[in-house]
């Protein structure tokens, strides 16, 4: 067996090195200025700058959340009881209470509960923000 080095992936093109049967070191040459250059669009950084600034608006959303919720031990409980109960409207309620203003949807399983926080730039979804809380 001849051992060929190559790297994968990249397409190569073997220049003609004389084949000699049986012949355990031989190597082919690979002249890789002879590969094709990609091409790549034009960056548009518009969204993604939107997205960024959608996003520190989401942070600062969730901080209003988490720090009620970690402050107030009665709203935490009003939370957790109303999640437990499957009271999705209340949970949502509860959430909207404490001065958010993106729009939030929260999963509530037996562990705990799910948020996604979410905004909407131009009319599309730029970008959203998920928060796992437990309590088992």
């Amino acid at each position: 067996m001849f051992p060929y080095y190559y790297q994968p992936f990249i397409p190569m093109k073997c220049v003609n090195v004389p084949f000699q049967h049986r012949q355990s070191n031989m190597v082919p040459y690979y002249n890789y200025s002879e590969l094709p250059n990609r091409q790549y669009p034009e960056v548009d950084v518009t969204l993604f700058e939107q997205s960024a600034k959608s996003m520190q608006l989401l942070l600062k959303d969730a901080n209003l959340l988490l720090n009620k919720l970690a402050d107030s031990k009665s709203f935490a409980q009003k939370v957790m009881y109303a999640a437990q109960q499957s009271n999705t409207k209340e949970v949502d309620k509860l959430i909207k209470s404490t001065g958010i203003k993106s729009d939030v949807s929260a999963n509530i399983d037996p562990d705990g509960i799910n948020l996604k926080i979410s905004s909407k730039g131009n009319n599309t979804d730029c970008c959203q923000l998920k928060i796992a809380l437990r309590w088992r």
